[in-house]
């Protein structure tokens, strides 16, 4: 089998980091590399051509899924056209719904991922970009009547718990008492 090209390399590479990071939203970080290089469609032997380690790879995933949240918030305020608190008011509204709730791996890093970096982001990248990510999100969702981070930790726990009861009548009401919470306040 002949040598892959760089820019096929670097396809590659995305291609593992974009799927670790669905992954290690929807499943954790302790996917396997096996697990994780088969859904990228790639051989488990490509992987040490790709990464030092796996935690080298949660650290670019972290990142990668921080910068897609970032991405998403900026969206809407362009599609807003800069206005803020329409654009939170939209992002509360699909952060708290039934198809964010069921959709970890496409969802929000910071509900994703707490408790992996909690548990294992020490001394890690991951951590600080952890860090930087919560804050730049509360940032965004700071109002002049509200703090972002009471704003973040409402939404981030309510879908904990919705994810968690999931299948209960008590994850949808746990969804609708939180948006009802965050838009009153508004």
């Amino acid at each position: 089998m002949g040598r892959v090209s760089q820019a096929q390399a670097e396809e590659n590479r995305r291609r593992v980091v974009d799927t670790a990071s669905r992954l290690f939203r929807e499943r954790g970080t302790q996917v396997s590399v096996a697990d994780l290089m088969k859904a990228a469609g790639l051989t488990h032997g490509a992987f040490g051509k790709q990464f030092d380690s796996k935690e080298a790879l949660i650290d670019e995933a972290t990142a990668h899924a921080f910068a897609e949240l970032a991405q998403r918030y900026g969206a809407g305020l362009e599609q807003h056209d800069g206005q803020r608190d329409v654009a939170q008011q939209a992002l509360i509204d699909t952060y708290l719904s039934v198809e964010h709730r069921d959709d970890p791996a496409d969802g929000c890093p910071v509900a994703a991922l707490a408790s992996d970096i909690a548990r294992d982001g020490g001394g890690r990248d991951a951590r600080r970009v952890y860090a930087e990510g919560v804050a730049d999100f509360a940032d965004f969702l700071a109002t002049d009547d509200q703090d972002g981070i009471v704003r973040l930790c409402t939404l981030l726990g309510a879908l904990v718990l919705s994810r968690a009861t999931s299948g209960s009548p008590l994850s949808e009401e746990i969804l609708a008492t939180a948006h009802a919470a965050l838009t009153e306040a508004s």
